[in-house]
C-alpha cells in the first residue's frame, strides 16, 4: 500500500501544478479584461506627456466595456455595457477605426457635438480658441537630428470646471500640415483625438490616412499611470547599462 501511494504522488503533483497554472492564467485574463491592461509607448506622438519606452497601465472599467475590452476583441456584443462618457482631456487607448485592431493612444479634445478646428497651429473648440501659455523651448531628436521644439501649457474647456484642464503640448511649426484644417463636426457616438506632439501625430485631424472620428465603442480604456520607463539608447546586450536606462523619475507617475 505504501509503495502504491508513493507511485501516485508524482501524478497528483503534476495535476495540481497544471491546475495552479490554469487558475493563474484565468485570473490574469480576468484582471486584463475588467480591471487593468499594460501598454507600452512605441512612438513620440504623445510627447512630452508620454515618451517612447514608457510602460503604463490602462483602466478598462473607466468607460464601461465593449468587445474591444476583451482579448482578441470577440464579436460577442455591440455597443458598451456599464458605459460612461469620457471627458475632454482624457488620455485614452482605442482601436484604430480603419482596422479595429491596432491600439492607438491619444488625448480626447472633442466630444459628440463639438466643432474642432486647427487654424495657424491654434486649436479651436466650438469656435473658441483654446488657451495656451509658453512653457519653454527644448531639443528633441528626429532621425538623429536635434530639432528645437516649443512647449505650451494648453487648457481644454471642461464641463463643470470653469478653470478647464491643463496639459502640455509640443510644437515645431504653426503653419502647414495639420496646423490648418477644416472645421470638424464630431458626430454622435464618436470623439475627436489628437496627439500632444502636434506636428508629429497621426490623429483625428487626418480622416483619410490617419484616424478620423473614433467610435466610442472602440475605447479600450483610460491611461492611468506610468509604472516603468526605459530610455532605449543602448543595445540590449549591454547589461551594465540597464540601471542607467531606467527613467527613475517617471516611475509610478500619473498621466494628466
Amino acid at each position: 500500500m505504501a509503495n502504491s501511494s508513493m507511485a501516485r504522488r508524482p501524478s497528483g503533483g503534476l495535476v495540481e501544478n497544471i491546475k495552479t497554472v490554469v487558475y493563474a492564467v484565468l485570473i490574469a485574463l480576468a484582471v486584463r479584461t475588467v480591471a487593468f491592461e499594460p501598454f507600452t509607448i512605441p512612438s513620440g506622438s504623445m510627447e512630452p506627456t508620454l515618451l517612447v519606452g514608457d510602460y503604463l497601465f490602462v483602466s478598462k472599467y473607466s468607460y464601461g466595456y465593449s468587445r474591444y475590452s476583451m482579448p482578441l476583441s470577440p464579436p460577442l456584443f455591440s455597443g458598451r455595457i456599464f458605459g460612461s462618457m469620457p471627458k475632454r482631456g482624457d488620455v485614452v487607448v482605442f482601436k484604430l477605426p480603419r482596422d479595429n485592431s491596432t491600439d492607438y493612444i491619444k488625448r480626447i479634445v472633442g466630444l459628440p457635438g463639438d466643432k474642432v478646428q486647427m487654424q495657424g497651429g491654434q486649436l479651436f473648440i466650438n469656435r473658441k480658441q483654446v488657451a495656451r501659455r509658453p512653457s519653454g523651448e527644448y531639443l528633441t531628436s528626429e532621425s538623429a537630428i536635434s530639432i528645437a521644439v516649443k512647449r505650451y501649457n494648453e487648457t481644454l474647456p471642461l464641463e463643470g470646471n470653469p478653470a478647464g484642464r491643463d496639459h502640455t503640448i509640443q510644437k515645431m511649426y504653426e503653419r502647414g500640415g495639420l496646423n490648418d484644417t477644416i472645421e470638424f463636426d464630431v458626430p454622435p457616438g464618436h470623439f475627436f483625438a489628437m496627439g500632444d506632439n502636434r506636428d508629429n501625430s497621426s490623429d483625428s485631424r487626418d480622416p483619410g490616412g490617419g484616424v478620423g472620428f473614433v467610435p466610442i465603442e472602440n475605447l479600450v480604456g483610460r491611461a492611468e499611470f506610468v509604472w516603468l520607463s526605459i530610455d532605449l539608447t543602448s543595445p540590449w546586450w549591454q547589461v551594465w547599462e540597464w540601471p542607467f536606462e531606467i527613467r527613475w523619475s517617471r516611475l509610478f507617475t500619473g498621466i494628466r
